[in-house]
């Protein structure tokens, strides 16, 4: 069933980047692990904070690319260890996050098997553009 999208607006012009990246918002809704919160620290500020218990910073990855946050964790798995009870997930991740213009991840941080990442959104510079018009002939 195709439904309509309200980008294809004819008053909505050089949007089309817009739907892409509701589509890839839609993707990152759907991972569940790692587990995360995501806190106003007022002032344009956030801070994510991932569950990554069992994860060294050599097994942690963060980058930016295209406006997303990527956030990977990689382990190498260990088969010889018997255990009776296996309740700490030992599986890699990828998390993203889809970053508004402007967004900068100021840093990273690992601690208490979480990883807390911080972000800030400066005030833009606001400005006024004069268009000249010219005439036809």
């Amino acid at each position: 069933m195709n439904r309509p999208i309200v980008f294809d607006s004819p008053f909505l012009l050089g949007f089309d980047h817009t739907r892409s990246l509701i589509e890839r918002a839609a993707k990152a809704a759907a991972e569940s692990y790692p587990p995360y919160n995501v806190e106003d620290r007022g002032e344009g500020s956030l801070r994510i904070t991932l569950a990554v218990a069992g994860f060294t910073p050599d097994q942690l990855h963060v980058t930016v690319e295209d406006r997303q946050l990527i956030v990977a964790g990689k382990r190498e798995s260990v088969t010889d260890e018997a255990y009776l009870h296996r309740g700490i997930a030992a599986r890699g991740f990828i998390r993203t996050f889809i970053l508004a213009d402007g967004m900068i991840v100021e840093g990273a941080t690992l601690e208490h098997g979480l990883l807390h990442i911080d972000l800030s959104r400066p005030e833009p510079e606001r400005r006024v553009q004069q268009i000249q018009i010219k005439t036809a002939g």
